[in-house]
């Protein structure tokens, strides 16, 4: 399946700009993992970009991802990348056993919370975003409390990286799509 095809996909089953944008950004820290771990960009960010794309018709967790995955493969999507997609949720029972797996776990709820640290900045722009403004939040429980910290936490050890070092390649991978995110700032 090549982007263009899942962005097609995507938006068929995607109408929220906010949870695209959250697709957008999942995928381009995925892209920067796998050149990062000498792997596969495109299969990477296609796990990145479709692993919500059943959240609007399946919104619970007893039907996302697992309903969604027929969906998937009836269009084409690989084995590898549904599999990967089932595995970002612990509630499937399906077990991550590569790190393309490990890395969509990982990536998944901590783009939640730096952009919502992006979103308090009076410009709006994650170009803004410091690591020092991140560290804070994450200790401000009521900040993003939908964020699981302690999943991003244990995705982490999971991906077998450091929980800042981490966080700040997530950071600089969203940077990098400001635009595409909504997230390059307010024009005065």
């Amino acid at each position: 399946m090549e982007r263009h095809e899942a962005l097609q996909l995507l938006h068929r089953y995607v109408k929220n700009e906010s949870l695209r944008r959250h697709m957008y950004a999942v995928e381009a820290a995925m892209r920067d993992y796998a050149l990062r771990l000498n792997d596969d960009p495109e299969e990477w960010g296609l796990a990145g970009l479709l692993h919500d794309f059943d959240w609007e018709i399946h919104p619970s967790l007893d039907k996302h991802p697992q309903d969604g995955a027929p969906i998937l493969r009836q269009h084409g999507v690989p084995e590898n990348i549904v599999r990967g997609i089932l595995s970002h949720a612990d509630h499937t029972g399906v077990p991550r056993k590569t790190q393309m797996d490990c890395a969509l776990h990982a990536c998944d709820e901590i783009t939640g919370l730096i952009t919502a640290v992006a979103l308090v900045r009076p410009s709006k722009s994650i170009l803004d975003v410091q690591m020092r403004s991140i560290r804070k939040k994450w200790k401000a429980s009521h900040f993003a409390a939908n964020v699981d910290r302690e999943e991003i936490a244990a995705a982490a050890e999971e991906l077998g990286i450091d929980l800042w070092e981490h966080v700040q390649n997530v950071l600089e991978s969203m940077q990098t799509i400001a635009s595409d995110l909504g997230l390059a700032g307010q024009t005065q």
